[in-house]
């Protein structure tokens, strides 16, 4: 088992690493659309949710897969209004659709409008 870390991605605000790979698998912590440059987030849900996927991407990356071997992402929104908006940026990074969950909560870290967690193939 390799915790994975990575500068390209925000680093863990709490006692838990920013993914994991085990048994041939890589399984990301919810990226929220922290710029891990700079640690500012961009205004609203488009450029959050691309901000997110960045960060998903980046961890992906780091561990030597990609969006195209993600079997399953679970996503939370701020406010389930912003539905239709995610999903069109959502879909230009996970083009393999994979499976997927969809929920509003009452609150994100940090106040933002979106978090993204992927599970993917090595």
């Amino acid at each position: 088992m390799n915790v994975l870390e990575t500068k390209n991605a925000p680093g863990a605000i709490g006692p838990y690493s920013q993914g994991y790979e085990a048994n041939g698998l890589v399984i990301t912590s919810g990226q929220i659309p922290v710029n891990p440059a700079d640690g500012t987030v961009p205004e609203g849900i488009s450029a959050q949710a691309e901000q997110s996927c960045k960060n998903v991407g980046a961890i992906l990356e780091a561990a030597g897969t990609g969006f195209d071997r993600v079997i399953k992402t679970t996503c939370f929104l701020a406010d389930m209004g912003d539905f239709a908006a995610f999903n069109e940026v959502y879909a230009r990074y996970f083009t393999s659709k994979p499976a997927r969950s969809c929920v509003a909560v009452k609150d994100l870290p940090k106040g933002v409008a979106c978090e993204i967690e992927a599970i993917a193939v090595k």
